[in-house]
């Protein structure tokens, strides 16, 4: 039986994967895939977190992308999906990569055009959930903007200048 060559990049879902790593670290350079997520796939697929992800088989990799693709086959509970009763179809999906991107920018605009709260925030450059802004969030499209004083507050202090 020929000896397996070590790949130094493993190619997963559209995404490379160092392989130096091992497969429970390197799966989760992948957009969608958290810790948990990681060590249920490597269980599910029945491959030791630890080995290196440059030496996987052929065959194991189409098992883990089989896995990343359809997770509620193989009895991955719903609770760790990352897109729990689509509003769209009201399924449960796990989401990867730029299909991630291209919903949750799809939603934001939805929220946009009903003018939730959420959405307003959104649009006005806010943070959307509850933080304060009296101290943080002071970046005005990419410049560092302060407090802003009023305008009595710049004219007392152009016309103590003047004196």
């Amino acid at each position: 039986m020929a000896e397996h060559q070590f790949n130094h990049i493993v190619r997963v879902i559209n995404t490379d994967l160092d392989g130096n790593k091992p497969i429970s670290q390197a799966l989760r350079k992948i957009k969608g895939i958290s810790f948990m997520m990681s060590n249920a796939i490597c269980i599910k697929a029945g491959l030791d977190p630890v080995k290196k992800a440059g030496n996987l088989e052929d065959n194991e990799l189409k098992k883990i992308e089989d896995v990343l693709v359809n997770p509620t086959k193989y009895q991955i509970p719903s609770w760790m999906l990352n897109r729990r009763s689509d509003p769209e179809d009201g399924l449960n999906k796990h989401l990867l990569s730029s299909d991630l991107t291209f919903i949750t920018d799809n939603d934001i605009k939805m929220m946009k055009k009903i003018k939730s709260y959420k959405g307003v925030r959104h649009s006005l450059g806010q943070p959307v959930r509850g933080q304060s802004t009296k101290s943080h969030f002071r970046k005005n499209k990419g410049k560092v903007q302060g407090v802003t004083r009023s305008k009595t507050a710049k004219a007392a202090a152009s016309a103590k200048e003047g004196k």
